[in-house]
């Protein structure tokens, strides 16, 4: 049975920059929504002084994953003149190639990258009842 795999992304968002961040994080959400099909979620949220800024990322399956961070790279160098990573966390088993990714990725941005990879059980509702 596939398991769920939730990526939680922390970033400081640079001076001056928020509302020019909010805007191309929109524009990179309509073209996420409408390519990455598979993706479950990706909810953003500020803190309340706007400074640090987290998303949440929710997959189905390990694949679900891997088909999102393709192109990521790029999404990340046009989102880094915005914010800077802060760290990352990963709850459930990506594919050994996204792993390996984020791993050079931690390291390169010198930051902390946790992992949870056993998944026990859960549930997720999208609708409210």
């Amino acid at each position: 049975m596939a398991e769920p795999i939730v990526f939680v992304s922390h970033f400081t968002v640079k001076e001056d920059t928020l509302n020019e961040l909010k805007q191309q994080f929109r524009q990179v959400l309509e073209g996420l929504e409408a390519e990455k099909t598979r993706t479950t979620a990706q909810l953003a949220f500020l803190d309340e002084t706007a400074t640090k800024l987290s998303i949440v990322h929710v997959f189905a399956d390990a694949e679900s994953m891997d088909i999102h961070v393709q192109g990521a790279e790029e999404r990340a160098k046009a989102a880094y003149e915005f914010m800077a990573p802060a760290g990352w966390e990963i709850y459930g088993t990506p594919s050994d190639a996204v792993l390996q990714m984020m791993r050079q990725a931690a390291t390169s941005a010198g930051v902390a990258l946790t992992i949870q990879p056993e998944y026990i059980g859960g549930f997720l509702r999208v609708r409210s009842a």
